[in-house]
């Protein structure tokens, strides 16, 4: 069924006329004549009638008159829809993002995008980076953040660098000292967390290349159990940079710089499928406010 032969049945059951309705749609009358011809074969059905007070639907006409005054405006409400996704207005962002992102970064990001894009619904699932670009491959999300994985359906875009962070409470020796030899620390009690998680194997990492062993080992499955520990002076952990911020502006934990072990980045990257298409107005729109997360991210950082 074509949406012209729709449009001219219900032009000429406004009109009453055909020759009107022809003119209405700025078409001509045989042209529209034909177009009801055509749906009224394709129906089975006759629509109207001719009678000296005009073209009249028949009872046909009328039983079919609300399922084509629907189907149109549910097609007008497609087309403003279109527009108002074209200028950002309205739509659905799906993302997927690791825990690290989800908790730390994501939420000052998603302020800004809702203020912007007040009408755009957003939908996040979270999950490790290892789940997040699979996510994107098979089309469940949109964009997805978290750090880099290679995968020949994904691209994926350079967003910010995250540093893992030695911290300790303030009353620790090496909090007081503010440095530490990576010997000196593998003597204190190291709190881990997720051994799902890169940084987990990160942290392993740092020990391993330097051919020390911490004595003692305290394992949690979250960086907020993590912190909680470490601020109840329990032992030191590595931390991603953005997950502590908070804490050291606050001066509740103390970054403690480790002598003998370059600094541990990890990068995090947006991912698009490789075929996408251009991206519309939210998730370009999305994608420039985690362009500003560096920045952000700096702006945050305690003095050195």
């Amino acid at each position: 069924m074509q949406l012209a032969h729709v449009e001219g049945f219900l032009e000429v059951a406004r009109q009453g006329s055909v020759s009107r309705a022809a003119a209405g749609l700025f078409v001509s009358q045989p042209a529209l004549t034909v177009r009801l011809q055509q749906l009224e074969a394709e129906l089975g059905e006759q629509l109207f009638v001719r009678t000296r007070r005009g073209v009249q639907l028949t009872d046909a006409g009328r039983a079919f008159l609300p399922y084509a005054e629907r189907a149109m405006a549910s097609l007008q409400g497609g087309r403003e829809l279109l527009a108002e996704m074209r200028s950002g207005g309205a739509g659905e962002l799906t993302l997927g993002a690791a825990p690290a992102v989800s908790t730390y970064v994501l939420p000052s990001i998603l302020v800004r995008f809702t203020e912007r894009f007040p009408r755009v619904r957003l939908v996040v699932r979270t999950g490790h980076s290892e789940e997040v670009v699979e996510m994107v491959a098979r089309g469940e999300v949109q964009v997805g953040v978290g750090r880099r994985i290679r995968h020949q359906h994904v691209e994926a875009r350079p967003i910010y660098e995250d540093e893992l962070v030695l911290v300790a409470e303030p009353g620790h020796p090496f909090a007081e000292a503010g440095r530490v030899s990576l010997e000196r620390l593998s003597e204190a009690r190291l709190i881990l967390f997720d051994r799902t998680s890169s940084y987990y194997d990160l942290t392993n990492a740092i020990f391993r290349e330097a051919g020390v062993a911490p004595r003692g080992v305290m394992e949690l499955d979250n960086i907020e159990a993590a912190k909680k520990m470490v601020e109840q002076g329990l032992g030191v952990a590595l931390l991603p940079n953005t997950a502590v911020a908070a804490e050291i502006a606050r001066r509740s934990l103390r970054p403690v710089a480790v002598d003998g072990a370059p600094p541990v980045h990890r990068p995090i990257v947006a991912m698009r499928p490789r075929d996408a298409g251009p991206a519309g107005p939210a998730v370009a729109g999305f994608l420039d406010l985690l362009a500003e997360t560096p920045r952000l991210i700096a702006g945050a950082a305690p003095p050195a």
